[in-house]
């Protein structure tokens, strides 16, 4: 197994790293608050396919696999685009998946194009919403799990408020209605369709949160090498140098992990959704700790508005919770690594 990117997938992350470089940098990031999407910003990655990438070819797609799509998603996490590109490229990649009977094809048509933005519901549908569903207040489709059938939800017009967050997500509660909602599927296909939506959105955000733990040590970096205390900068400090190389390390760790899960699903490995799950758990970890060093780097200023490390420690901390309790997760994880020890001894 060589995980090291190939020439052409560096160069698409050479590219994708200078596009948001210079249309998301931190005054985007900002003006986007408290909502957290950019619609012009969107349009943008629309155009460039990004949302599409992993599509097969023959349903509008650009035919490439998830390790494309990771790459760009921890470009996306080290600028914090206020835009949903992997929310709606795993729901793109689910509905591109299903048979062409399953869903009109005009709106799969349409979603791919990004005339339409499909997000998915995480969690299961509780009464009649779906609820903390991640771009929820800006997409046009949601997929969703109901029971034992996955639904397609479609906006009826109406604007959607976001849930209040610390990360200015567009996080939202959607109504799910069966008598106007597509079933695209029922039974065990459905709950498979949605649990591998779901490991996509894992490995993806934490390739993300990888990028934004990276950005984050620059920027600890960047000011313990500008401040001084007792005259000398405080980059020179032995406890500060420490937890940066510890920071460094476990980063490298997380980008391994994220590049290994997105691999493992492109060649369909059995155990490619907990590779999914443990690089989104680490993934998570490593970016708060990183972020909350880097923060204290910059002492009290920090904590102020006007620097932009405090933007990267808030969705260090928001963006895994919306997956809900990493405890249940990592409580969980020892019967699957169990079950699938057992399936290949």
């Amino acid at each position: 197994m060589d995980l090291d990117l190939t020439d052409e997938q560096e160069a698409v992350r050479a590219a994708l790293r200078e596009f948001f470089q210079k249309e998301s940098p931190p005054a985007v990031v900002r003006d986007a608050e408290p909502l957290g999407f950019d619609a012009a910003l969107w349009r943008k990655v629309v155009e460039l396919g990004l949302a599409s990438m992993a599509v097969p070819e023959d349903r509008g797609g650009g035919g490439a696999g998830l390790v494309e799509l990771a790459v760009a998603a921890e470009v996306l996490g080290r600028s914090l685009a206020p835009v949903p590109l992997i929310e709606a490229a795993v729901a793109n990649n689910l509905l591109a998946s299903l048979p062409g009977d399953a869903v009109p094809e005009p709106l799969v048509s349409a979603a791919v194009t990004g005339e339409l933005l499909a997000t998915p519901a995480l969690r299961p549908v509780e009464g009649d919403a779906a609820r903390l569903v991640p771009a929820g207040a800006v997409a046009d489709l949601v997929v969703a799990l109901q029971d034992d059938r996955l639904v397609l939800v479609r906006t009826a017009g109406e604007p959607v408020p976001a849930v209040p967050n610390l990360g200015a997500m567009p996080v939202a509660d959607r109504r799910v209605d069966p008598a106007e909602a597509i079933v695209l599927a029922t039974g065990p296909a459905a709950l498979a369709l949605h649990r591998r939506a779901v490991h996509h959105w894992q490995l993806l955000t934490g390739a993300a949160l990888v990028g934004l733990a990276s950005a984050a040590l620059d920027l600890g970096r960047d000011y313990a090498l500008e401040r001084r205390a007792f005259g000398v900068p405080v980059a020179g400090f032995q406890t500060v140098q420490h937890r940066m190389a510890d920071n460094a390390t476990a980063i490298e760790g997380a980008r391994l992990l994220a590049y290994e899960a997105a691999w493992a699903h492109d060649v369909d490995l059995a155990k490619a959704g907990t590779l999914a799950t443990m690089s989104f758990l680490f993934a998570g970890e490593t970016a708060f700790t990183t972020a909350s060093d880097a923060l204290h780097v910059h002492g009290g200023y920090g904590y102020t508005l006007e620097y932009d490390i405090q933007l990267y420690f808030r969705r260090a901390k928001a963006w895994p919770l919306v997956a809900g309790d990493r405890r249940a997760a990592y409580a969980e994880l020892p019967r699957r690594l169990y079950d699938e020890t057992a399936a290949t001894a």
